[in-house]
């Protein structure tokens, strides 16, 4: 796989230019610069638990999944067991860390457009406890007027704003498998040439000709069928999730009120949430969202912090 021209991604094969433009900075502001060699753990654990969530029909994040176990673990474990001797973990991510009642909360930035905190959320209270986030209280306006004012601008590269810049399933690196595409009651309307080439709330790129729009409704790896139907069949009021870290709260009592999400985009919104007793949460939201998705985030939070957030496992 080749990196796209002028690709903004995280993941790809050649970053060697990135990391000349990351070594001047270190020589200009005069830190040590080391390259750490993590593709094989990357595969392992990243690329594994993403081709492994698709093959299910599940949609998974990948960036929230190497936050925790790569960038805020292994790199962390790597200094440490190389004898580096440090205070903080910084990056330049946009978020903040508070510490309340004995634990870390994992808060909102101050430039909510940039906000990351949902990327984060399952970062541990060990992870917080050492990591800093310095651009959490600044704008993006701000960063960019020091980037210029100490002379970073000419190598200064692009945020990267996805995992990947192509397609997904070029990474799945596997054969089509042709199925059917059906309605909720079991009607065959299409063929499909993968379930892995869909996801939840998916419109466009169907095939299918209809007097109305058709959504992707879920997907069934069992029986390898995409089931589709109208846009009002893609709302839904509660969402339980699994798989649960927790921020600010080590547990939910009786029903909170709190502010939800279930994708990367948008601004939280108003809803109930409980804990369950196998240790699952559920949100019942004031108003029906579109379209959540299983293999995503269900990430609470009260104000700017972050009470808890899991892995959605169904939606209804």
């Amino acid at each position: 796989l080749e990196r796209p021209l002028g690709s903004t991604s995280c993941f790809a094969p050649d970053k060697s230019e990135d990391i000349k433009a990351i070594k001047r900075i270190c020589e200009k502001i005069d830190i040590e610069h080391q390259v750490l060699e993590l593709s094989d753990l990357f595969e392992e654990v990243v690329l594994a638990n993403f081709k492994n969530e698709y093959m299910d029909g599940r949609t998974p994040n990948p960036c929230i999944w190497c936050n925790a176990k790569i960038k805020f673990g292994a790199m962390v474990d790597y200094a440490i067991q190389s004898g580096l001797v440090f205070d903080k973990f910084a990056t330049g991510h946009y978020a903040r860390i508070t510490e309340e009642n004995g634990r870390y909360n994992l808060t909102r930035a101050v430039d909510l457009k940039k906000d990351q905190s949902y990327f984060l959320y399952r970062l541990s209270q060990q992870q917080l406890s050492r990591t800093l986030f310095p651009l959490g209280g600044m704008t993006k306006s701000e960063v960019r007027a020091i980037d210029v004012e100490q002379g970073f601008h000419k190598v200064y590269q692009e945020e990267s704003q996805d995992f990947y810049d192509g397609d997904y399933t070029d990474l799945l690196e596997i054969s089509n498998k042709k199925g059917n595409i059906v309605t909720k009651d079991g009607n065959v309307l299409g063929e499909h040439e993968g379930i892995w080439h869909y996801t939840i709330g998916q419109r466009k790129g169907l095939g299918i000709a209809a007097e109305r729009p058709l959504y992707v409704l879920s997907l069934r790896a069992e029986t390898n069928e995409v089931v589709v139907g109208y846009v009002e069949d893609t709302l839904q009021s509660t969402v339980q999730a699994s798989d649960v870290v927790w921020g600010r709260v080590s547990s939910l009592e009786g029903e909170v009120s709190v502010q939800a999400k279930i994708r990367s985009t948008g601004y939280p919104t108003q809803a109930l949430a409980h804990q369950n007793e196998d240790g699952s949460i559920t949100a019942v939201f004031q108003d029906d969202v579109k379209a959540a998705t299983v293999g995503q985030s269900l990430v609470l939070y009260q104000g700017e912090h972050i009470l808890c957030g899991g892995i959605i496992e169904q939606a209804w």
